[in-house]
């Protein structure tokens, strides 16, 4: 099956992958596409509609850009959780209050992937996922909890 792999992760369970459907054409991800029985693609699509959040159908781009960037898979999701009630509060498809909400973006697809790169590769966010939290809101010092919290209802997996 040519553009599909498969891994095991923890508990002993399956991952398909499907890297094809959401690979970036142009330096933008793919257009919504479905989950195609990716437990974590379809963990984040139920997380964000049982919020009733505008971003259910954008969970393929969220692994899509964590995959590619090496960001826990949860991280994304709850950041935008946190800064726009998981999209509803976002203008300007900032859906994660990037430059204090002041930075605007083509789409909503494009928002994701810079701040995933961002998050990734800047010296401003090198560490841990909980050293990425310290640091994208160092004035709050809850706000890491914050998200962690949106990222376990995600999985209760452990945020490192």
């Amino acid at each position: 099956m040519e553009g599909m792999s498969f891994r095991a992760i923890r508990g002993g369970l399956l991952l398909f992958t499907a890297p094809f459907l959401v690979a970036p054409v142009n330096g933008e991800p793919a257009p919504d596409v479905a989950c195609v029985n990716e437990v974590r693609c379809n963990a984040v699509r139920n997380f964000f509609l049982s919020h009733k959040s505008p971003l259910a159908s954008k969970a393929p781009v969220f692994i899509a850009v964590a995959e590619r960037h090496g960001l826990d898979w949860r991280l994304l999701p709850g950041l935008s959780m946190v800064e726009t009630s998981g999209g509803k509060a976002g203008k300007k498809n900032n859906i994660f209050g990037w430059n204090s909400g002041k930075a605007s973006f083509k789409t909503v697809d494009a928002g994701i992937e810079f701040v995933g790169e961002r998050l990734a590769t800047s010296k401003l966010y090198v560490g841990s996922t909980m050293d990425k939290l310290r640091r994208y809101n160092p004035a709050r010092k809850v706000y890491p909890a914050k998200v962690v919290k949106f990222m376990l209802q995600i999985s209760s997996e452990p945020v490192e």
